[in-house]
């Protein structure tokens, strides 16, 4: 893939996309938006991938909208930031949501604003120890966007959400991760190894399974009790008929490793 702003490879079933501003923080150009779609959908379409892991290089994730490339001037004309939404952040928030395979994200530095909550959109949040997260909206008069004010009362309620939105305050790792805003945080050092190696093994695993797992997940949040059993039930019915599931109980029994494929 012919990219500038980001880095895509593939490799042991995992597809990896590098942020690749790093003089800029990793923040957001409509160029980068279009890669970063182009590398996404590369992933969806490639059957030999199956997780997605996010990462940033140099010293930040990503610092959100670069504010350089829809700059504003007092009395200058108003950009219409719906239709930046609309066109891009959207699509990028809801095609990592919509994705069939795990998707993990490495924070490996600063993760603000649009950052922090396409590191939210996530499945699985690794952070550095040295990395934060910031709703910087609050600091230039704007709104929480890219899902944030969606994911961040989920994961941390809506107490804390509201303070960090209307604040701005930096949330370390560490306090993420005893929060419930990542999963967790790990030295600066191992973050990479760590996450690389989590993503090899989720390709591995019965992603077919797991794919039904997000669907469970996603949906437990609209449905009443009575709604998600009978979904558990529905996609018990499904995940019954997979291959993987005649794999993984056959290894089972003859106490033997699986090879599960994804099917």
């Amino acid at each position: 893939m012919n990219t500038e702003t980001i880095l895509y490879e593939v490799a042991d079933g995992v597809a990896k996309i590098t942020l690749n501003r790093p003089d800029k923080l990793n923040s957001f150009t409509v160029q980068m938006h279009g890669e970063l779609a182009e590398a996404i959908k590369a992933a969806r379409t490639d059957e030999s991938v199956r997780c997605l892991l996010i990462t940033g290089a140099g010293r930040g994730f990503c610092a959100g909208q670069d504010l350089g490339d829809r700059a504003v001037s007092p009395g200058g004309e108003a950009p219409d930031l719906a239709e930046s939404l609309e066109k891009r952040y959207n699509p990028l928030i809801r095609s990592i949501a919509d994705l069939e395979m795990p998707v993990i994200c490495a924070v490996n530095g600063v993760a603000a604003g649009a950052g922090a909550n396409l590191a939210f959109a996530c499945d699985i949040v690794l952070a550095a120890r040295s990395a934060s997260f910031i709703q910087a909206f609050c600091k230039i008069g704007l709104v929480p966007d890219s899902g944030g004010t969606w994911s961040l009362p989920r994961l941390v309620g809506p107490a804390r959400a509201a303070a960090l939105m209307l604040t701005g305050e930096k949330v370390p790792a560490d306090k993420a991760a005893d929060w419930g805003m990542i999963w967790k945080a790990v030295d600066d050092e191992a973050l990479a190894e760590e996450a690389e190696a989590l993503a090899k093994h989720l390709a591995t695993q019965p992603t077919a399974g797991l794919a039904l797992i997000k669907r469970a997940l996603k949906e437990t949040w609209t449905n009443t009790l009575d709604q998600q059993l009978n979904l558990e039930r529905d996609l018990q019915s499904l995940a019954g008929r997979t291959r993987d599931y005649q794999e993984g109980v056959d290894a089972f029994m003859n106490k033997r490793q699986p090879a599960f494929v994804g099917k």
